[in-house]
């Protein structure tokens, strides 16, 4: 049985392949994700409308964690989200707390600068 920090750890894996039913295999049914930048968004097929929503415009992205403790139910990720956007790169720091059960999140908090990505994919390279 995988612990709760390999199941976070394949979640961001996850990302890299940007298959967003993938992606929202890892919540459960009612899961919430919570972008601090928004409201949280939870269930399914919200969640597969968000975040295919922002994801489709993305043609690569891998996630480097820098540091991830566990205890219990609760694992906190700090990465690097390195994504590209058609010729834009956005290198993101961010942080997610992910809240878990029965080997699905049910709830993930993220948080990062906004102003970061914004700047990234609005300045001319």
């Amino acid at each position: 049985m995988r612990t709760n920090e390999q199941i976070v750890r394949d979640f961001i894996a996850a990302w890299s392949r940007l298959d967003v039913d993938e992606i929202v295999a890892f919540f459960a049914p009612d899961g919430t994700y919570h972008n601090m930048m928004n409201k949280p968004v939870s269930g399914h097929d919200n969640l597969r409308r968000f975040i295919g929503g922002f994801i489709k415009d993305w043609t690569q992205t891998n996630w480097d964690v820098l540091n991830i403790v566990s205890q219990g139910d609760i694992v906190m990720a700090e990465r690097l989200d390195r994504t590209r956007l058609g010729a834009k790169s956005v290198d993101l720091p961010c942080c997610g707390v992910f809240e878990l059960a029965d080997g699905k999140i049910r709830i993930w908090r993220d948080y990062f600068d906004l102003a970061t990505y914004t700047r990234a994919i609005v300045e001319p390279k």
